[in-house]
């Protein structure tokens, strides 16, 4: 059970079977074995025309062991797919100070794939540093991901149960961005773990995928490998933190000098609420109430300072080309979320509408109803009825507790550098710079990405 690379060479790893099945040696246990002896096929061989018998072993072709179980070929006739799709994307925020952002440039690294440590103690030390970082294999290893980490989440997964009936799983691996030292690799398992015993759900919670992301410096986004992963119709945002990099209202009380610890409260509430101390909407109410008397005119002069985050635009401009329906849905304020929306080419935005009195200021109350978790997926309901997308094609991000209720609603809810909570019950997460890295989700590669963005 021996070969020089299986995962560069075959783009494929089977689990360990026990020797004497004699299953799908590598060659050079073949040959070891064999030294010495005349080789004689049992039977002779014929042409390969495409189908494998199911009486015929698996044959290599351009460096692939195809196979009926291979999850690149399609179900028998009459079953439905069990595949889930494992996207294993390298963490490069401040935590990796100096290391390369995914859409902005390669990696750096120049480790020979599969060898460690590393020969340049300069940027790999030979000993993982004594930082939190301790226990980070990618120190070792490499600043991506590299064979060391997929055969390690490879295993991993062997080590849960197949579906019953089922006595071997496969799978395969696509680098997204570059082959070499990639950031983002995309890795489809065929069967997924008996459901049963574990559900997807479940399996994104587990402790075991949680403890490989913190040894290997990486996200692991995973899902059900269905048509509607690759083909979604709308695209639901929060705003705050976001599509913006701020809190809009902490914004309004920063600009606010008496009183002057006005801006300390304010920001003590929004942080309580989104950490799901306190519900959002009697939060929301007690901030609005302590912005009374503000001039309505604090809208515009906000315009300017808000900073939207990177690969924003670039994400709306791909979703635009591939018909996908986009919908803003703020629990800030409706001015500020209306103009963001027009600005990026954003088709829906609904934010809290504030009272105004004939004295063109705030009064601290709201009109209607608040914009809250409940109202949020309320919103993403009617948009998605509106628009006759099933929930299986809609993706929702946000990063507060306010956004759990849309995030779980929708086919895919995205964490976004979110609270501890949202990281938890997301069905996906990402930690990045970049918000253009939602298309790696969807299973595009890096030069489609570049092809829907210029």
């Amino acid at each position: 059970m021996r070969s020089g690379s299986f995962i560069s060479d075959h783009q494929q790893y089977r689990s360990p079977v026990p020797p004497e099945s004699h299953a799908h040696f590598a060659i050079d246990t073949v040959v070891e074995d064999l030294q010495g002896a005349r080789i004689s096929p049992p039977k002779s061989f014929s042409p390969f025309n495409g189908v494998p018998s199911k009486d015929e072993p698996p044959r290599i072709v351009e460096g692939l062991s195809h196979d009926f179980s291979h999850p690149n070929c399609a179900p028998p006739r009459g079953t439905a797919s069990q595949r889930i799709v494992a996207t294993l994307m390298y963490k490069t925020r401040s935590s990796n100070a100096g290391r390369s952002p995914r859409l902005d440039s390669a990696s750096s690294s120049n480790i020979p794939a599969n060898f460690a440590p590393t020969t340049n103690p300069d940027k790999f030390p030979l000993e993982p540093p004594s930082s939190d970082e301790s226990e980070s294999l990618d120190n070792i290893y490499g600043s991506y991901v590299s064979p060391m980490c997929i055969t390690s989440f490879l295993h991993l997964m062997s080590s849960f149960p197949l579906p019953h009936g089922v006595t071997e799983a496969t799978s395969s691996h696509r680098c997204l961005d570059d082959p070499e030292h990639p950031l983002v690799v995309e890795l489809t398992l065929a069967p997924a773990p008996a459901p049963d015993y574990l559900s997807l759900v479940d399996l994104r919670k587990h402790e075991l995928i949680y403890r490989f992301e913190r040894e290997w410096n990486v996200d692991v986004i995973l899902q059900a490998d269905t048509l509607w992963r690759r083909h979604p119709r709308l695209v639901v945002f929060d705003m705050d933190s976001t599509l913006i990099t701020q809190e809009v209202i902490d914004l309004i009380a920063a600009t606010i000098t008496d009183p002057p610890d006005l801006a300390a409260k304010v920001a003590d509430i929004t942080h309580r609420a989104m950490l799901g101390e306190i519900e959002f909407d009697a939060a929301f109410k007690e901030r609005v109430a302590l912005l009374k008397g503000l001039p309505v005119t604090i809208f515009d002069q906000l315009k300017p300072v808000l900073d939207v985050t990177k690969g924003v635009p670039q994400l709306l401009k791909a979703f635009k080309k591939l018909g996908i329906k986009t919908a803003v849905l703020s629990g800030g304020f409706l001015p500020l979320t209306s103009w963001l929306a027009h600005e990026l080419g954003i088709d829906y935005a609904h934010a809290n509408e504030v009272v105004v009195n004939d004295a063109g200021q705030l009064t601290g109350e709201v009109l209607g109803r608040i914009v809250g978790k409940e109202r949020k997926e309320e919103l993403l309901l009617e948009i998605a009825e509106k628009e006759g997308v099933p929930l299986q094609q809609v993706i929702a991000v946000g990063d507060g507790a306010n956004d759990l209720l849309m995030l779980g609603t929708a086919g895919l809810g995205v964490a976004w550098n979110a609270k501890p909570l949202v990281q938890m019950e997301a069905s996906a997460r990402l930690n990045g710079d970049s918000l253009l890295d939602l298309l790696y989700l969807l299973g595009f590669m890096r030069e489609e990405i570049d092809m829907l963005t210029t």
